[in-house]
């Protein structure tokens, strides 16, 4: 359970790190000099594992699935999602990012032929409710309070997310190895973007401590201490229950260190979406239970 809640505290810092560290570079510069630092770290996993020499077997395996994963995440998911945070409140760029869930539910039945069920829907209704009550600070006369190309950059990244995970239902090799091979395909995309938009340049020390702290507690190492956690927990669902501390433990951090006052609909909103979420984790387990009839 420790090794979970470090899990989760460590993703609850990263909306923060994310508005920082876009003060001193541009969405893709954040997006390559992360995806570099977590390249680094994966590969001294994998080599302390004494995994190296899979590397090659574990591509050799699927090299078109790891093209596709790698384009997705990091590459065009955390480009989106940078370039979200970057005209957008933190508080609502996390909020709106935690919907990628939900998406997973409604793009898992075209894809992989599921169905939608009452639960889905409920969630769906709920969350993407309270993506209105944020994007419209209230006002559900238009959407003015939030900056339209940062709102669908936010949505897109979950559009994104949702089919990463989607695509590795299919995955059979080892996830740690996985992940590094995407990272591996994404680095040379993630430079030529740079490149085309004029930013392959090296960032301010700031820049690069903000990337490398991405790069270890969003992108790779947090994602390894998870799937240590979820090994070790005798209880998994509790385990993932901790993530829905994640969104607001993250509205302290955003309020605290980078001075934004929480609004009233943010909060309101993010309560709609995780409400959402549990009724989509949490709906189906519920039975009605038969009247217990007996003799007068």
């Amino acid at each position: 359970m420790q090794l979970g809640f470090a899990a989760v505290l460590c993703w609850s810092t990263v909306a923060t790190a994310f508005k920082l560290s876009l003060e001193h570079m541009a969405p893709s510069q954040l997006v390559l000099f992360a995806s570099i630092a977590s390249t680094l770290v994966l590969l001294l996993i994998v080599a302390v594992r004494g995994q190296l020499p899979k590397l090659k077997s574990q591509w050799q395996q699927a090299p078109l699935h790891y093209l596709k994963c790698g384009l997705l995440n990091p590459f065009l998911y955390y480009f989106a999602l940078f370039a979200g945070y970057d005209l957008l409140p933190a508080q609502q760029a996390q909020a709106l990012n935690y919907t990628w869930a939900i998406m997973l539910s409604l793009l898992a039945v075209p894809m992989l032929g599921q169905k939608l069920k009452r639960w889905d829907i409920i969630a769906a209704l709920c969350a993407y409710a309270g993506v209105v009550v944020i994007a419209t600070g209230g006002n559900f006369a238009a959407f003015t309070s939030t900056n339209p190309t940062g709102l669908a950059f936010i949505m897109a990244s979950t559009i994104l997310w949702a089919l990463y995970w989607i695509i590795n239902t299919k995955e059979s090799g080892d996830p740690v190895i996985g992940l590094l091979l995407g990272f591996l395909v994404s680095l040379p995309f993630s430079a030529a973007l740079c490149w085309y938009q004029g930013v392959l340049t090296l960032p301010s020390w700031q820049g690069l401590a903000g990337a490398a702290y991405v790069g270890l507690f969003e992108m790779g190492l947090t994602f390894v201490l998870w799937l240590s956690a979820l090994r070790a927990a005798e209880h998994t669902a509790s385990l993932s229950n901790l993530v829905f501390l994640g969104p607001f433990i993250s509205l302290l951090f955003i309020s605290q260190i980078l001075g934004e006052p929480i609004a009233k609909t943010t909060v309101i909103g993010l309560v709609m979406i995780v409400s959402g979420l549990l009724v989509q984790k949490f709906g189906p387990k519920l039975r009605p239970t038969k009247a217990i009839s007996g003799s007068h």
